[in-house]
């Protein structure tokens, strides 16, 4: 039987590497990493954070995306959604004829246009079991480029369901990760599952278990948030607390610490391992860079830049760190920066649209942080750098002929 599923690449990394180069390479960046990752130019410290820019799971997914492209020169290429949430990324394979298939806010992706003869991939974020089973009925080749530490994940929050746990997921339930990893309770026919958003939403969860809310309260609270027909009243006797891989760490261990003091004083301590469970499932990688940024801003700073898309939850995390001891400006992409204008373009902390700023850059001596999202290129990091630079009249070109 031909085979119709790929995970584990078609060998043709050495093909693409030039590709891959030529898109998200920066050779600026790698000059500020081999000094020590700080770069002096003008009146201009630029200060790299010791993580940043593509982990593992992206880099494995883009040059994933790329080989399939190769190994598949003459036939359709559809992609579920974002291979991550990065729009440079995400345009290049639309010129390299990989076309996108979206879904309308609450409604499945249309599969509609797909046939057996196409070629799908699988985003980094991974697809719900529903969305998996759809396309394996149709009989397309599948290419599944979903991370490790997702797949860790749905390992985990399967054995919540197959052992009768709900599921209490700290993450946005919006999000495709998120959804994709829900999901997976519904191999089992009495799996169940909860989202919650942040601390509060994990507080409303504690008051019910401890008896001091109604249970009408907390289901319409979590409307979209739950498994079809969910009884706090059954569905809140065993826990199990996981999370989406790019929330902030600490934010998903306090909520898991809070839910285990709530069944704690409902259960008692020795009945504990009956009713709680708990497992950090944040992925090393985003965990990485959000340490190296809190080691970067524990430095005197001027201003903070974190590049990713707006719809990265680790990039927008990695803001929200930085926000709370400097100015922070959370830019999508390199051309956010305007020098001839001297503005910048960015989505403030903590809101949805999109702001601009004249006179972002003070005068005089600045020291400037610089970091970026899981899924953000080298290369966009680099052009970033060189329009501040720009702005201040300062040209990064002669350090880059010495690097040569």
């Amino acid at each position: 039987m031909e085979q119709t599923y790929f995970r584990r690449g078609f060998g043709l990394k050495g093909v693409i590497e030039g590709a891959l180069a030529a898109d998200y390479h920066s050779r600026l960046v790698d000059l500020i990493r081999g000094r020590g990752y700080a770069l002096v130019a003008g009146d201009l410290t630029f200060k790299l954070a010791g993580e940043f820019g593509f982990c593992y799971g992206v880099d494995r997914a883009v040059e994933y995306a790329y080989e399939t492209r190769t190994k598949f020169p003459a036939q359709r290429i559809f992609l579920v959604g974002e291979i991550i949430h990065n729009p440079h990324v995400n345009a290049k394979l639309r010129d390299m004829g990989v076309e996108c298939l979206h879904h309308p806010d609450g409604a499945e992706f249309d599969f509609g246009v797909v046939t057996p003869g196409d070629v799908v991939i699988l985003p980094a974020f991974g697809v719900t079991v529903q969305d998996l089973e759809r396309l394996r009925a149709i009989g397309c080749v599948l290419v599944d480029t979903t991370c490790g530490s997702v797949l860790n994940v749905w390992k985990r929050v399967e054995s919540y369901a197959r052992d009768g746990f709900t599921a209490l997921i700290h993450g946005k339930f919006y999000h495709e990760e998120t959804k994709a990893t829900a999901s997976q309770v519904t191999k089992y026919p009495a799996g169940r599952y909860l989202v919650v958003r942040d601390m509060e939403d994990a507080q409303v969860v504690c008051g019910y278990v401890e008896g001091r809310s109604r249970s009408e309260e907390l289901v319409e609270r979590f409307a979209g948030k739950q498994s079809p027909g969910f009884d706090p009243e059954r569905d809140l006797v065993r826990v199990g607390v996981a999370n989406q891989t790019t929330m902030l760490s600490g934010e998903s261990l306090a909520i898991a610490g809070e839910v285990r003091k709530s069944m704690v004083a409902r259960y008692g301590q020795a009945a504990l391992p009956e009713h709680f469970r708990t497992f950090d499932t944040i992925c090393s990688a985003t965990q990485d860079r959000q340490d190296a940024v809190l080691k970067l801003i524990a430095q005197p700073l001027d201003l903070m830049v974190v590049i990713g898309g707006y719809n990265s939850s680790n990039t927008a995390h990695l803001a929200a760190i930085c926000e709370q001891r400097v100015p922070t400006f959370h830019i999508e992409d390199a051309a956010c920066v305007d020098p001839e204008a001297g503005t910048i373009r960015f989505r403030p902390v903590g809101t949805k649209a999109e702001a601009w700023r004249d006179g972002w850059l003070p005068g005089g001596p600045l020291a400037i942080g610089v970091t970026a999202g899981a899924s953000t290129p080298n290369n966009k990091i680099g052009e970033t750098i060189q329009r501040i630079g720009a702005m201040r009249g300062v040209s990064l070109e002669a350090a880059l002929e010495q690097f040569r």
